[in-house]
């Protein structure tokens, strides 16, 4: 019953990782694969060969496709499990935890080179919430924290992701529905009890195709869950004016060099999708407005409730794009703060006051709509446009079969494309990524004109 192969990224063809070139995708695919095969070639290999030697079949060939299936067996399927720290880390009687135990699950961490592609984040997982209710028990009986733990659990790790499960998993904390403490079942997520004869499937919780793509090998079409990643590379500082100085200060106020934009961020933008909730627009404008420092002198923009990039990393972007005279305006900000012996060290709220008094909006979105062309650039240098994919797709046809038995069929006069699941895959992931790149750059692009108009 276990799948033979994969469409995550790692078994992809040379020529269909092409068709991430541009994306995220792309590079992190490039690096996990090399750790995977020095991983495999430094340690697994000879152990492999070891525990077949001691099984009596020294004769079995071990190869890299054969971790690279083990690996992609654990990580498509594993699910964030819950358990008390004693059941993790067992303790001995000094009451310290075995190294034993720590080593296990130490060994057990996944290589993930790209920041926004993390199987880790729990609060993205859509039971989160109610897990932590249903593991409350759990953690009355050890007396200690929680500790989460990538695992398989028979039966759940068969379940397929949807956008409106059939049905939830949940942990049984003192085995009262199970009969097995911290064991593990399914619960229906609907009203009405589940059809005969029809798919069970999960919530994997909200992710972006790049992540589905990441993990699990497969991308939903129109992912409500979509989003972009953009960063400024940090090993750029050190070419650009006064580096140590905005070193410094990056590091002062702990800059985010990278951020996540969600799709669901565009609702509260200057140019909304047309089925946007009024409701949420409401609530994240009045978080930000909220939850942002002004010095008082600056006046406050009047764009500010909708700008959807995130506070901490136009800050950081304040920093890098800094001319001369700001930066002494910073300086001389924070001298008048603290004192001009050094009495004591500005917070990082008072940095980030004092470089937006002295800098504004629009070196950062200048530098934003920079950095958002260079991405489009990146992704349209390999496959084109968002339309040539768009295009592609619509003539496109799906098939399962071999790549050279795969040519092309005339139906009606419009000629079908056969691509494999991979292709499809990839275009549907990136087309996906150049329309949340345009999206952005028009709210860019607009923050920053307001920005000039209202700073002249």
């Amino acid at each position: 019953m276990l799948p033979t192969t994969f469409g995550n990224p790692l078994w992809f063809s040379d020529d269909e990782v092409l068709e991430l070139k541009g994306t995220t995708l792309y590079r992190a695919t490039q690096l996990q694969r090399k750790t995977l095969q020095s991983l495999f070639d430094e340690k697994v290999k000879r152990l492999a060969e070891k525990l077949l030697t001691l099984d009596g079949r020294p004769e079995r060939d071990v190869r890299f496709e054969d971790f690279l299936w083990a690996n992609s067996i654990f990580w498509s399927r594993a699910l964030n499990i819950p358990f008390p720290r004693c059941y993790v880390f067992p303790t001995n009687s000094e009451g310290q935890d075995s190294d034993i135990s720590s080593k296990i699950i130490n060994s057990g961490t996944h290589t993930n080179d790209c920041g926004s592609l993390s199987n880790r984040e729990s609060a993205k997982v859509a039971e989160h919430d109610a897990l932590q209710d249903k593991v409350a028990s759990a953690a009355s009986i050890s007396q200690g924290e929680i500790v989460w733990v990538e695992g398989l659990v028979p039966g759940i790790d068969f379940c397929n992701h949807d956008f409106k499960a059939a049905a939830t998993w949940e942990v049984d904390g003192t085995g009262a529905t199970t009969g097995v403490p911290f064991s593990m079942y399914l619960l229906s997520a609907g009203e009405n009890p589940s059809q005969i004869e029809k798919e069970i499937s999960i919530s994997y919780g909200d992710k972006g195709n790049e992540e589905l793509l990441y993990l699990y090998g497969f991308v939903m079409n129109d992912n409500p869950d979509d989003y972009l990643m953009v960063h400024y590379p940090v090993e750029a500082i050190q070419n650009i004016e006064f580096s140590e100085s905005k070193a410094q200060l990056l590091e002062a106020q702990k800059a985010e060099l990278r951020c996540l934009l969600p799709r669901s961020l565009l609702n509260r933008g200057f140019f909304p999708p047309s089925d946007a909730s009024g409701e949420d627009k409401d609530k994240c404008i009045s978080s930000q407005v909220c939850n942002y420092s002004w010095s008082g002198q600056r006046k406050m923009p009047s764009y500010l409730h909708k700008l959807v990039f995130p506070a901490d990393f136009l800050n950081a972007l304040r920093t890098v794009a800094m001319k001369e005279n700001e930066l002494y305006r910073v300086s001389s900000l924070l001298e008048e703060l603290v004192g001009s012996g050094g009495e004591r060290q500005p917070t990082d709220t008072e940095v980030q006051a004092a470089i937006w008094e002295a800098c504004g909006d629009s070196g950062a979105l200048q530098l934003l709509v920079d950095l958002l062309n260079m991405k489009m650039l990146d992704l349209e240098e390999g496959s084109g446009t968002e339309e040539n994919d768009t295009e592609l797709l619509e003539k496109a046809c799906t098939e399962e079969i071999p790549e050279d038995c795969r040519g092309s069929k005339t139906n009606g006069g419009i000629q079908n494309h056969f691509l494999s699941r991979n292709r499809w895959s990839s275009i549907i992931y990136r087309r996906g990524q150049k329309q949340l790149t345009r999206l952005f750059l028009k709210e860019a692009e607009h923050a920053l004109q307001l920005a000039l108009t209202e700073e002249i």
